[in-house]
């Protein structure tokens, strides 16, 4: 069963440079509405596609400092990190068919 982690700056580096699977990081907040609707479709990839890539939260007003560290201007920013690295950002809400398109690559 997938789910979501909640990253925080103290979990960030070992859920992510940790993680054998790709992370799908959406980076949002709670007064985002693009970021509201983009929420329950990153549900379904990550029950989805459990075991193939791995998605998870970090909340930019609660973590600046991940938000400075990866030069996020707008939310909803999607990086997907694959071996701990940056692979692959995404800026902007997308559907579930974009989205699952952007992803093929890591899955």
């Amino acid at each position: 069963m997938g789910s979501i982690s909640q990253l925080t700056e103290s979990t960030f580096d070992e859920e992510v440079a940790g993680s054998t699977e790709p992370v799908l990081v959406d980076f949002w907040a709670e007064w985002c509405g693009p970021c509201k609707m983009v929420a329950p479709i990153l549900e379904e990839i990550a029950t989805e596609q459990a075991g193939k890539v791995r998605v998870a939260k970090v909340n930019v007003d609660e973590n600046p400092g991940l938000a400075t560290k990866f030069n996020v201007m707008s939310i909803p920013t999607m990086i997907v990190f694959k071996d701990g690295q940056e692979a692959q950002r995404l800026i902007g809400a997308r559907g579930k068919p974009q989205l699952l398109e952007d992803l093929t690559p890591y899955l």
